[in-house]
C-alpha cells in the first residue's frame, strides 16, 4: 500500500512538472511571437493544438491496457465509435474556439497581466466541477476561491504596463482582458467535461488513454482552425510576416515548433491530473506557474512589475497554498480512517482469539 500511494505522488509529480513547465515556456514564447514582429491571430492560435503529432510515437510504443476506473464495472461496455466521435468532436471544437481567445488576450495584454488573469479559470472550473463533478467546497476550497478572484479583479485597474512594446489602448486592453477570461471559463470548462468522461464514458484510466484523447481533441481543433485560416485568408502574409520577424526566419519557425511542443507537454501533464485527482486540481497546478511568467517577463520584455502585479501575485499564490492545504487534509484524513480500519480488524481477530481461549 505504501508503495503504490508513493507511485502516485510520483505520478503527480511528473505531471505537474509537465504542466509547469510547458505553460511557462508557450505562453513567454507566444509573447515572444507578438513581440518580435508576429501578427497573425490563426497562426498563434493554430500552434496550441497541432503540435499533437510528436505525440505519435508515444502513442504506438503506449499499450492499450484496459484498466477500469473503480467505479465503473467489470462488465461495462466499451463506448461506441459514434459516442467517441462526438466525445472528440464537442472537446476540439470548443478547444479551438478556446485558443483563438488565448490568443487575443496574449495580443492585447502584458504576459504577466495575461498570466495572472488566467487564475480566474480556478474560480470557473470549481463552479463547473460543483455541478458536473460532484465537487464538494469546503471552507480552504472557497477561501482559496474567492482569494485567487480578488487577485483577478485587481487587474482590471492595473494601468498599461507594456514598457517594452507599444503602449496598449484601453479598448484592446479591455477586449484582451474580455477575450482571456472566457477563455479561462472555457478551458475550465473542458477540464470539468474531460473529468465528466473519464468517469462516465472513457472508463479507463492507462497512459494510452491521455494521449487518445489529446490527439483526437488536438487533431479536431487544428482542423477546425485551419477551415478558418483558409476561409480568412490569413496564410497569405505568413511568408512576408517570417521575412519581417525581428529575430529572423530561423528563430520564427523556431518559436512555432517549440510553442506547438510546449502546449502538448501542458496538455499531457493536465489531463494527466484529471484522471489521478480531478480537473479542479490540475487548474490548481496550472495556477501554481503564476510567479513563473510575470517575473520572466520582467526580466525578457522589460514589463513592470507594478504594486497591483505584485499584490495580484501575492493572493493568487495564498489561494493556491489554501487549496493545496485542503487536499493534504483529505489525505490524512483518508490514511486515518485506512489505519482505523485495519486496527479494527486487529482488534476484532484478537477478542476471536481470546474467546475461543
Amino acid at each position: 500500500m505504501a508503495t503504490l500511494n508513493y507511485m502516485w505522488w510520483l505520478r503527480i509529480a511528473i505531471y505537474a512538472v509537465f504542466v509547469l513547465s510547458g505553460q511557462s515556456v508557450a505562453v513567454l514564447l507566444g509573447r515572444l511571437y507578438y513581440q518580435k514582429g508576429g501578427k497573425s491571430k490563426w497562426l498563434a492560435t493554430l500552434v496550441q493544438p497541432a503540435g499533437f503529432p510528436v505525440l505519435f510515437p508515444f502513442l504506438l510504443l503506449s499499450p492499450a491496457a484496459k484498466i477500469q476506473l473503480p467505479s465503473s464495472s467489470a462488465d461495462s461496455a466499451p463506448p461506441s465509435a459514434a459516442t467517441l466521435a462526438s466525445l472528440y468532436l464537442f472537446l476540439g471544437t470548443f478547444l479551438a474556439a478556446d485558443c483563438m481567445l488565448y490568443s487575443i488576450g496574449l495580443l492585447y495584454l502584458p504576459v504577466s497581466t495575461y498570466s495572472l488573469i488566467c487564475a480566474s479559470q480556478l474560480g470557473f472550473n470549481a463552479l463547473f466541477s460543483f455541478f458536473l463533478n460532484s465537487q464538494k467546497f469546503t471552507p480552504f476550497i472557497v477561501n482559496s476561491l474567492f482569494i485567487l478572484t480578488i487577485s483577478s479583479i485587481l487587474l482590471v485597474f492595473e494601468p498599461d504596463s507594456s514598457s517594452g512594446s507599444a503602449k496598449i489602448s484601453t479598448g484592446k486592453y479591455a477586449i484582451g482582458f474580455v477575450c482571456t477570461v472566457g477563455a479561462s471559463a472555457g478551458y475550465a470548462l473542458i477540464l470539468s467535461v474531460t473529468q465528466l468522461s473519464f468517469r462516465k464514458i472513457l472508463k479507463k484510466e492507462t497512459f494510452r488513454v491521455i494521449l487518445d484523447l489529446i490527439v483526437y481533441e488536438s487533431l479536431v481543433a487544428t482542423g477546425v482552425i485551419l477551415v478558418g485560416v483558409f476561409a480568412s485568408g490569413d496564410w497569405k502574409g505568413w511568408g512576408k510576416e517570417m521575412r519581417d520577424f525581428e529575430l529572423g526566419k530561423v528563430s520564427y519557425v523556431m518559436t512555432l515548433v517549440w510553442t506547438a511542443i510546449s502546449w502538448q507537454v501542458f496538455n499531457i501533464g493536465a489531463i494527466g491530473l484529471i484522471f489521478e485527482v480531478s480537473s479542479l486540481f490540475s487548474n490548481v497546478m496550472s495556477t501554481l506557474g503564476l510567479p513563473i511568467v510575470p517575473v520572466a517577463a520582467v526580466f525578457i520584455f522589460q514589463e513592470s512589475m507594478n504594486g497591483v502585479k505584485v499584490v495580484a501575485m501575492v493572493l493568487a499564490i495564498w489561494g493556491f497554498v489554501s487549496y493545496i492545504y485542503q487536499h493534504y487534509l483529505d489525505d490524512y484524513e483518508l490514511k486515518s480512517r485506512k489505519t482505523g480500519t485495519v486496527h479494527e480488524r486487529v482488534d476484532g481477530v484478537v477478542e476471536g482469539s481470546l474467546v475461543e481461549r
